[in-house]
């Protein structure tokens, strides 16, 4: 396990376990500090999720070991030699490279993910069928959503957007599903809200295939989808960065593009509009 990021290293170590929702946000916090985790304290790590110490104990015996200490050491183990805290990669630089270099990681372990395409081949192939499509993202990510959904529309003929919540969140995914929709694209980034969860629960139970850019495979929305593909958002700044969602949501559409035979007609069709009316200066 050596040779990966150091968040690919714990999502294997948590694939396929069953965590209860205090686990699962334990999990979550180790992901999001994956280059510290192996040298944080019990305390410190409880501290991080917003749990108790116990929890974290809890946490360690869930995964099969004997207790935080042994699951510490095996982080250790794991670790490439020069990977602590505060590196000599880092030393000197100012919080703003910090962020930079923090954004450049989330995309490597990104580009690990990819290394198997299955998971986003068939998220593409999902959302081409979809007539409408409709693509979710309230609060942090409603940007998005907005814009997957302006590409989308230049290759999908029907495509939905949904970037406000509201009393009339449900009514629109209704009439999508009437229209004929069968999946919703999601993005969910933290703080997660509410209506997002509820959205995507209301969804599945009318039908739909819920595919799912988050920034954790355990975040509140892992329930209520069908297929979730994480990519993390950095946190070294005042508001969080979302690089490599973005970055998924484009091979997404790339992937979506090849689940559309149409695709380049619709694409040539609308540089050919768009150059008789002018539309751009370049």
């Amino acid at each position: 396990m050596s040779g990966s990021s150091p968040a690919a290293r714990l999502q294997r170590l948590f694939e396929g376990r069953r965590l209860t929702p205090t686990q699962r946000r334990i999990a979550h916090s180790m992901v999001r500090r994956a280059a510290d985790a192996p040298f944080l304290s019990s305390v410190e790590l409880a501290e991080l999720a917003g749990v108790s110490q116990p929890s974290v104990t809890r946490f360690a015996v869930a995964l099969g070991f004997d207790g935080y200490p042994a699951l510490r050491k095996h982080l250790r183990e794991v670790t490439p030699e020069g990977a602590a805290v505060g590196g000599d990669a880092e030393e000197g630089l100012n919080e703003y490279q910090q962020a930079v270099l923090a954004e450049i990681e989330n995309l490597r372990q990104l580009s690990e993910l990819l290394a198997d395409p299955a998971p986003v081949e068939r998220a593409g192939r999902v959302l081409a069928a979809s007539r409408p499509l409709l693509v979710l993202g309230l609060r942090a990510a409603s940007s998005q959503a907005r814009g997957f959904g302006y590409f989308a529309a230049k290759v999908h003929p029907d495509v939905r957007v949904l970037d406000e919540g509201g009393s009339m969140l449900h009514d629109r995914v209704d009439a999508a599903r009437r229209a004929g929709a069968s999946a919703v694209m999601c993005f969910a980034l933290p703080r997660h809200p509410r209506e997002v969860v509820d959205a995507l629960a209301y969804a599945r139970d009318q039908g739909l295939t819920v595919v799912t850019v988050s920034d954790s495979a355990f975040a509140p929305v892992a329930a209520h989808s069908d297929l979730l593909i994480p990519a993390a958002v950095g946190t070294g700044l005042a508001f969080d960065t979302a690089c490599a969602p973005m970055l998924l949501g484009r091979v997404l559409l790339e992937a979506m593009c090849d689940g559309l035979p149409e695709a380049q007609a619709r694409l040539e069709e609308f540089d050919a509009r768009a150059a008789e009316r002018g539309l751009f200066v370049d």
